[in-house]
């Protein structure tokens, strides 16, 4: 009875992953008592529900921003504390990520707008402000690019940046549809932002 059931279930997935869907049998693992057992389908939608939280960070990974964020960290070595998408003039489309290196250098790497190349990148000089987010990140777990996959499932981020005004340090994220949003970035806490 039990190779009849495994045979029946694993015949009825196979047919409906044949007619485009996919498909998951489901069986309860209750001793066989004689009385028939039913299959359970799970379409490929039902599937999807369970996602677990690796299989969202894998996703927000493959958004532009995390890209262009582990581009330009893979170029200049350092912390971003910034970047967003240019939207006008000749450099529309590119993204401008501001990484501070250990020494506390400050730079501006340009990555292109599919966020697999780096540009360029040039040292800033006379402005402090990429410092001071450095300093405010001491004794935080939270990063520029895990904020933006933190705000990812809520739309496609287009900015994220160090904010810490007001004695909080949190990361600003901007979305293209759904508004601006706040990552604590010590606990992670993702609320939106209602100032904007």
């Amino acid at each position: 009875m039990k190779r009849t059931f495994a045979v029946a279930a694993v015949v009825t997935s196979l047919a409906l992953a044949a007619a485009g869907g996919t498909a998951l049998a489901l069986a309860d693992d209750e001793p066989d008592t004689g009385a028939a057992r039913t299959a359970r389908t799970v379409t490929a939608a039902e599937a999807d529900t369970t996602t677990t939280k690796a299989d969202t960070t894998d996703k927000a990974d493959a958004t532009d921003i995390g890209k262009a964020l582990a581009a330009a960290l893979a170029h200049t070595p350092g912390t971003a504390v910034a970047a967003d998408r240019e939207d006008d003039g000749r450099d529309a489309g590119t993204w401008e990520v501001d990484v501070v290196t250990a020494d506390g250098t400050e730079y501006t790497v340009t990555v292109s707008p599919d966020s697999t190349e780096v540009l360029g990148a040039h040292r800033d000089g006379g402005d402090d402000d990429d410092r001071e987010d450095l300093a405010a990140l001491k004794g935080t777990s939270v990063d520029a690019r895990e904020a933006a996959r933190a705000v990812a499932v809520k739309g496609t981020v287009t900015d994220v940046e160090l904010d810490d005004d007001g004695g909080t340090v949190a990361w600003s994220v901007e979305t293209a549809k759904s508004g601006a949003w706040t990552v604590d970035a010590r606990t992670g806490e993702v609320a939106q932002d209602l100032d904007d």
